[in-house]
């Protein structure tokens, strides 16, 4: 299949929360960098017509997308079909080719949950709509690695690898792949970015928030299925893949599926799940429910530049702070100065909310012995409100055909296979207050030498102060 341009967007969930919040806002932004310009086909089963769906569209964008461009909305209402109909209908299908109008390479958002996808899938195939198309599947990829290799094979009987593009919005962020660009554009980090000198990696993805109203949706996944298993490991593979080859899609998701291949299942001793208190009090939530909101964990890449490094994972609700931030801590130097709990050296990439790169060194202190304390040398910046969001930027490369930013099948049966015995094992629960850095066990089981460094600024002294307490 060549890479040309979908020529068409047909997205299935169009009346749900997804599209609400994230898809209308998205695709008013494409229109007004001149990246849509096709038909945008909504389809689901709300006993809707076209006026309501484009009404639907105007109420996201003043509440989501940052008010109503009337030039760029008045397009994207041009744009707009609506197909309303039972996914098990052939008629339903029918309609949609109705509605795609002779397009050649339609592209399929299935932003539905994934007990829809085969139903879906399937229909298009046998409507003559998969043809030449593309599918764009919004994550769980499956919730274990018997599901995922399941859905692959569900998807592979209507599409070629090719033309699937798993979305993980994470990859998105321009922050994320910045860590790619600074790693390898940058002569000066090769020769200490390795096991010679770094001695260990965290990755924490904080929130301070609960599980907003989503309790029925979130006490099936827990914390490990939604942000670890995809983002945060995308996030690692970033850290740890070699520089590719070529700069091709391929090329670079190869170096990356070679991190996940070089990480060995998890152990039960390598991980600790939380739940904040109270949890079983939220809607939808179980009561006896056994759900993590709330996982570190400690793996090793056995790569030549990594063994014997450890990285550290952790994530949450109800955590101190909104906050994504990477901490490489270097090895200890011989000391030479007057101060044996002297902070360690280390880089810090901060991914939200504001994009930050950090280098913890130490330098002199005032006074007249010859003490170090340690500062930061900062580069930071906050998002500008005209650049590109996450979904913006996934959906506009899969209709353009540019598999960079998405998972390929085996990277996501390699990211289930490194988590699927811990599972599996079901481990204990350990309770955490509300505002806590996760259950008290994490610092006895799974926390870095000198422990963990908490995101808990976001200026320089600030920063100082928390790097030297910990």
């Amino acid at each position: 299949m060549s890479n040309s341009h979908s020529d068409a967007l047909v997205f299935f969930g169009a009346t749900g929360d997804l599209a609400y919040k994230k898809i209308f806002p998205a695709l008013q932004s494409m229109i007004k960098r001149g990246h849509l310009d096709v038909a945008v086909i909504g389809v689901a089963k709300a006993g809707w017509d076209l006026d309501q769906f484009r009404a639907r569209a105007h109420d996201s964008l003043e509440k989501h997308g940052g008010g109503v461009d009337a030039a760029a909305f008045d397009k994207l209402s041009g744009l707009l079909r609506y197909v309303d109909g039972d996914y098990n209908d052939p008629a339903t299908f029918q309609a949609i080719c109705k509605e795609l109008k002779g397009a050649q390479r339609p592209a399929h958002y299935l932003a539905i949950p994934p007990m829809l996808f085969g139903t879906v899938v399937e229909q298009l195939a046998k409507s003559g709509a998969a043809q030449d198309g593309r599918v764009i599947v919004e994550k769980p990829f499956g919730h274990d690695l018997a599901s995922a290799q399941e859905l692959n094979r569900i998807l592979h009987a209507a599409f070629p690898e090719s033309a699937i593009f798993r979305i993980d919005h994470y990859l998105g962020k321009r922050p994320v792949n910045n860590v790619v660009v600074f790693r390898f554009a940058n002569a000066f980090m090769e020769p200490f970015w390795n096991r010679n000198h770094i001695e260990s990696v965290q990755i924490t993805m904080a929130e301070d928030f609960g599980v907003q109203g989503r309790g029925a949706f979130y006490d099936q996944v827990g914390t490990i299925r939604d942000v670890i298993q995809n983002h945060l490991f995308q996030i690692l593979c970033n850290l740890a893949m070699e520089p590719p080859v070529r700069i091709d899609s391929e090329t670079i998701r190869d170096e990356k599926v070679k991190v996940l291949k070089a990480i060995r299942p998890l152990e039960v001793n390598d991980l600790v799940r939380g739940q904040f208190r109270d949890y079983h009090q939220e809607k939808g939530v179980a009561p006896d429910s056994k759900m993590e909101t709330f996982a570190a964990l400690r793996l090793e890449v056995d790569s030549w530049r990594w063994k014997g490094v450890p990285f550290y994972i952790r994530a949450g609700k109800n955590l101190p702070v909104t906050c994504t931030e990477v901490i490489g801590r270097l090895r200890k130097p011989p000391i030479v100065v007057r101060d044996s709990a002297l902070s360690q050296n280390y880089l810090r990439f901060r991914i939200s909310p504001e994009m930050t790169i950090a280098m913890g060194t130490t330098v002199l202190a005032p006074g007249e012995e010859l003490r170090g304390e340690t500062v930061e040398m900062v580069a930071s910046r906050h998002p500008r409100p005209d650049e590109m969001d996450a979904y913006e930027r996934v959906l506009g490369d899969a209709m353009a055909g540019d598999p960079t930013l998405f998972a390929r099948e085996d990277y996501v049966e390699e990211a289930w296979r490194i988590v699927d015995p811990v599972l599996k094992a079901g481990t204990p629960i350990h309770e955490y207050e509300k505002g806590a850095w996760g259950p008290s066990e994490v610092d006895g089981r799974v926390s870095p030498a000198g422990g963990w460094l908490n995101p808990t600024a976001t200026d320089q002294e600030d920063f100082r102060v928390a790097a030297r307490a910990a």
